[in-house]
């Protein structure tokens, strides 16, 4: 199991009706089926060939109808209400499109790849509760930075507009990931700042590192 799906999967609860929609491999739906966490679980992905990896890895619970594969887009295909939905390694327009469809699941668990930040805007748009929101990494040498949101679809939330740019975790200091990762941009926009630029982009450049040094001295009380 790599790091990044032992993360996700500290990141999943009990339910009744779990579902890992884009499932790859199927690792988190084992997780959940082998320590008892739910009582059935859907793995869904638009592409049947890929579902098949999953398949072959979670057969044994298929057989015995714990597990129902599925090739759809997204939810589209499960026919029941599920308690747990998990999305990951997908960019952030392709998972607000999938959640878009349908009403939100009682609990989520999400990994964009990329645009957090329109993940974060629906949600809160659609009424959900956010629970974490983390920067985490992947690796020692050459690391590798990914973000996990999780809460429940009900509650209500609020987030300032830099919460929603960067994860309100990540601002409150709770991801050493996090910071790791400022401190790797702000090296990258200094080199860039060095280099020939009009004047439009070295005020980008500018406003960048600015806000990049602001946000480390608030966590971390040093730039």
């Amino acid at each position: 199991m790599t790091e990044r799906i032992a993360k996700l999967c500290g990141a999943l609860s009990r339910a009744r009706v779990f579902a890992d929609i884009g499932c790859d491999h199927g690792y988190c739906t084992k997780y959940m089926l082998d320590n008892g966490l739910c009582e059935r679980a859907y793995i869904s992905d638009i592409s049947a060939e890929s579902l098949k990896k999953a398949e072959t890895l979670l057969r044994e619970e298929i057989a015995a109808g714990r597990c129902i594969p599925v090739v759809a887009d997204g939810l589209d295909g499960i026919r029941e209400p599920c308690d747990l939905v998990l999305i990951a390694g997908m960019g952030g327009e392709e998972i607000v499109h999938i959640l878009s469809r349908v009403s939100l699941p009682g609990r989520f668990v999400l990994q964009p790849m990329k645009n957090c930040e329109k993940v974060r805007a629906f949600l809160l748009e659609r009424g959900a509760h956010i629970e974490l929101d983390i920067t985490f990494s992947e690796g020692e040498t050459r690391k590798k930075f990914y973000d996990l949101i999780a809460g429940r679809g009900s509650g209500g939330d609020f987030y300032t507009a830099r919460q929603l740019l960067y994860g309100r975790d990540n601002l409150s200091g709770k991801s050493e990931a996090f910071v790791q990762k400022l401190l790797g941009e702000r090296e990258k926009l200094r080199e860039r700042s060095e280099r020939p630029l009009g004047p439009e982009g070295r005020k980008k450049i500018s406003e960048q590192l600015k806000e990049t040094e602001e946000i480390i001295c608030e966590i971390t009380g040093t730039l």
